[in-house]
């Protein structure tokens, strides 16, 4: 059915189902909108118009009840045609962006900040990955002495990833000698992929040799893996919803967002995005049968040939769409801004 062929009557009727039905997750019967809300028509008229959205398949009839909830469509013809352009409230916006300018300057960190984030302001499970570049590139390296003859080697990458690896000197080293190897390094190494590091190794004396091979190493492992890193969030606000009731259910659903198979879902749904737009994938719409009970919001931030990640919210299709959308945008386009600081653009 095209847009324009509901009545307008029937679109105020749909959207009020669908409102009224995630904020209660109870069957929306006609008597009840009749006496809530001022439709200028008797309760007998809501009745029809309630079952003719039914017919066209808005529409569903639980068995147990005289009321009905939306379907899968009705929550797709919902957030295309009657939700329109959203926002979160101006003072919830100002408080992320203050939790945002609090935060410390690591990618690491404003990862687990955007999936509490989004997790609170959706009241869903959330999920950020990092930011990733074709290939990742070294930025800076700390060596820290530990005690004898171990030190501390932490590296940055140009996308703000932070690892660590202990290493097992030769020989003792001041943390004066330590620090003129990093630094040294720095300058050598800066910008730098795994295949050009891998050219300077045969330059560098022994011990910055070996520094060098441990960053290579861990480069190396980022490549393969720095997208697949997942910050997780709100699982509890998922589980306390009344379609989580029962064990199955939710072990079901914990399966599917701990398990590897989710985040090669959302990459492969994400492939075409472009940044900032935002992505819906409502119920059976999905390609995974395990998200049949559930819907996903989801976008893609960063800068688009430099550093790109996704994130989402994962919860029950009576989740507020509304919400969701708004608050998966709003930190979206905050983490682009944060990429295109970090690169300077």
């Amino acid at each position: 059915m095209l847009a324009d062929e509901l009545s307008s009557r029937q679109k105020l009727i749909l959207g009020l189902v669908v409102r009224e039905y995630v904020a209660s997750a109870t069957p929306v019967g006609s008597r009840m909108l009749s006496e809530h809300y001022d439709l200028g028509v008797s309760p007998a008229t809501v009745r029809n118009e309630m079952a003719h959205l039914e017919e066209l398949g808005y529409l569903m009839h639980p068995h147990t009840s005289a009321g009905r909830m939306p379907t899968d469509r009705g929550y797709r013809y919902f957030v295309e045609q009657l939700m329109g352009e959203v926002e979160l409230p101006l003072a919830e916006r100002r408080m992320i962006r203050h939790q945002f300018h609090q935060a410390r300057r690591e990618m690491n960190q404003w990862m687990e900040l955007s999936a509490a984030v989004l997790a609170h302001a959706a009241r869903s499970a959330a999920l950020v990955t990092a930011p990733q570049t074709d290939e990742v590139r070294f930025k800076h390296v700390e060596l820290i002495h530990v005690h004898g003859l171990t030190a501390l080697l932490v590296l940055v990458t140009d996308t703000g990833l932070v690892r660590q690896e202990v290493l097992t000197l030769m020989r003792p080293l001041s943390q004066a000698s330590l620090s003129r190897t990093a630094q040294h390094l720095n300058d050598a190494l800066d910008g730098l992929t795994v295949k050009e590091i891998d050219h300077r190794l045969t330059e560098l004396p022994a011990f910055e040799a070996q520094v060098t091979t441990v960053v290579r190493n861990l480069l190396r492992w980022l490549d393969a893996h720095a997208g697949r890193e997942m910050h997780q969030s709100g699982v509890g606000n998922v589980l306390a919803q009344p379609e989580f009731a029962t064990g199955e259910v939710a072990r079901r659903f914990l399966d599917f967002f701990e398990g590897s198979t989710f985040l090669d879902n959302m990459l492969s749904s994400l492939l075409g995005v472009r940044t900032g737009d935002v992505h819906i994938i409502i119920g059976t719409e999905g390609p995974w049968q395990e998200l049949s009970d559930l819907s996903l919001v989801m976008s893609r931030y960063g800068v688009t040939g430099v550093a790109t990640g996704l994130l989402g919210v994962l919860g029950p299709r009576r989740m507020s769409y509304e919400r969701a959308v708004s608050a998966v945008r709003y930190v979206s386009d905050l983490l682009s801004d944060l990429v295109c600081d970090w690169y300077g653009l």
